[in-house]
């Protein structure tokens, strides 16, 4: 591996001997001593923990980054770095690697956690190596890549005081300050990830885990003798629970997947967001569009996998998912459409039907973030039948969730297109995007339905009084015949030709025809701007 402090071309000075003559032993002792302090640094924990390391399942982090980056592309600064407090035993790089290499052609900045050296505890010279690493990153524009695999602080070296005096500066740790444009962070959980490593992980537009690993704001070790609570690492952070969470995006079985994983989301990503995102050459999509009437359903409440439609929207192989566990009524992916990188937001209807809830609300908030943020067009695929309603979405947030989701979609600068592809109800039909969102275009098949709520709960609503009465004085044919000429007229205005003809919606489309309205939109929708993704000329 190469390193910023390694041996350049030509040779360092020799120091005159006492004839006059220049004198190599010193110059050949002080290389001998690098090369002794190098070879100690490569070493890690030593062949002891690196073995243990091993035995658990886990890469030691040298070969993590050497599997990350392109061959031969490894510049590594800070190797020599120990920490405040010597050991008996030495800490070399005070437990973490810190570097820059390319990935797939694009420079990448890449803090790893050696899990063989005290554990990969964090300690203030770890700490400030990481620092310096995240700021170079953002100042140089390019994306921060995080392997996380540490169990938490380290004692005695933050106790008391100088816990206090950490050089965590949250304002750089957390994002660039001197209006460098931010810079994509993915992150790999290979390990138990506590504090800082943790930290790292919640700061990461994308985090994928290796079943088996964890992560958590305090390890088991810490939460027990704080409040009592015995768990293990799985029980407290493992992929269940941090999925649910929304603290991790992907679960994969090894690392080998969760560094290729990495490379594939930031391939969708500019190297920073003042930069354009990426252009592929365009793949037909993995299902014919022309049999996407038959995927979904007529009836309202009959179940279906939006993932069929997206198959037959997106490129092949390009759909990358997000979080899937998190949220599970609403999906949320990353993909191609026409070699084009985007966003994809769809409601999920063998998921409560679709509906969102405050987690699918938030998970949607940080999506078109994301996607914002870096310049990827958004596309909303809408069959949603409403917000969740009741007291259990009410105490969960659902009204300040649905406000700031709304909020974020409308602020978007990017392209946003969307599709009512079978119904699109109430503020559910807002929170994907609808007309009050000012979406660039809007389509709907024509079979969609859309309204204020549905037909059948609409009349219940609107008519109760007068089809009880109906009941009470007439009775039950007579209640359900009106009830059925009232549905009939419900039904018929939510039907999309009268949107249409009042440009509620831009055009209704036929099923098979959505691939190409979307990229055509999309294309138009980003016209001649500077820092546009690309389009299909």
């Amino acid at each position: 591996m190469e390193h910023a402090g390694g041996r350049a071309n030509g040779r360092l000075p020799d120091e005159p001997d006492e004839a006059g003559e220049p004198s190599r032993s010193g110059a050949d002792s002080a290389l001998t001593e690098l090369d002794r302090r190098r070879a100690a640094a490569e070493a890690m924990g030593g062949e002891a923990a690196v073995a243990r390391h091993r035995a658990s399942g886990r890469m030691p982090v040298r070969e993590r980054v050497a599997t990350l980056v392109d061959p031969g592309s490894w510049f590594e600064i800070g190797a020599l770095a120990e920490p405040e407090i010597r050991r008996e035993k030495p800490v070399p790089g005070d437990a973490v690697v810190t570097g820059f290499g390319t990935l797939d052609g694009r420079r990448v900045g890449v803090i790893g956690i050696d899990a063989t050296a005290v554990a990969g505890t964090t300690a203030p010279i770890s700490m400030r190596k990481q620092g310096r690493l995240i700021e170079h990153a953002q100042r140089g524009g390019f994306p921060l890549v995080l392997l996380c695999d540490a169990d938490g602080g380290r004692m005695p070296d933050v106790m008391g005081w100088r816990f206090s005096g950490l050089p965590l500066d949250f304002t750089s740790f957390l994002g660039a300050t001197d209006g460098s444009p931010a810079v994509p962070r993915a992150a790999a959980v290979l390990g138990p990830s506590y504090g800082d490593s943790a930290l790292h992980a919640a700061t990461a537009h994308y985090v994928v885990m290796t079943r088996g690993s964890s992560v958590a704001l305090s390890g088991p070790s810490v939460v027990e003798p704080a409040i009592g609570e015995r768990l293990s690492d799985d029980e407290l952070g493992g992929p269940d629970a941090a999925t649910a969470a929304g603290n991790a995006h992907l679960v994969v079985d090894t690392e080998a997947d969760a560094l290729a994983a990495l490379g594939a989301f930031l391939s969708y990503l500019p190297s920073n967001a003042a930069l354009p995102a990426p252009v592929a050459a365009p793949v037909a999509p993995a299902r014919d569009p022309a049999g996407l009437a038959d995927v979904v359903p007529t009836g309202a409440r009959a179940g279906y996998d939006m993932r069929e439609v997206v198959a037959a929207v997106a490129d092949a192989e390009s759909v990358l998912p997000w979080a899937d566990g998190w949220g599970p009524s609403l999906l949320c992916a990353l993909a191609r459409i026409e070699g084009a990188p985007m966003g994809i937001v769809a409601n999920q209807p063998l998921v409560r039907a679709g509906a969102l809830d405050p987690e699918s609300l938030a998970k949607e908030h940080d999506f078109v973030d994301l996607c914002d943020t870096f310049g990827l067009p958004l596309v909303f695929l809408h069959d949603v039948p409403g917000l969740m309603i009741g007291s259990q979405a009410e105490r969960s947030g659902i009204l300040h969730a649905y406000e700031r989701t709304v909020a974020r979609i409308a602020r978007a600068s990017v392209p946003r297109v969307g599709v009512v592809v079978r119904k699109a109800y109430g503020g559910g039909h807002f929170a994907m995007g609808g007309r009050p969102t000012r979406p660039d275009f809007l389509y709907a098949w024509p079979g969609a339905e859309m309204g204020f709520m549905a037909p059948e709960t609409g009349i219940r609503t609107v008519h109760r009084r007068a089809l009880d009465h109906l009941l009470e004085t007439e009775g039950p044919a007579a209640r359900d015949a009106r009830a059925a000429e009232l549905t009939a007229e419900w039904v018929a205005e939510s039907e999309p030709w009268e949107a249409a003809a009042h440009l509620s919606l831009d055009d209704v489309i036929a099923p098979a025809a959505t691939r190409h309205v979307v990229a055509t939109s999309i294309d138009i929708a980003w016209g001649e701007r500077p820092g546009r993704t690309g389009g299909r000329r």
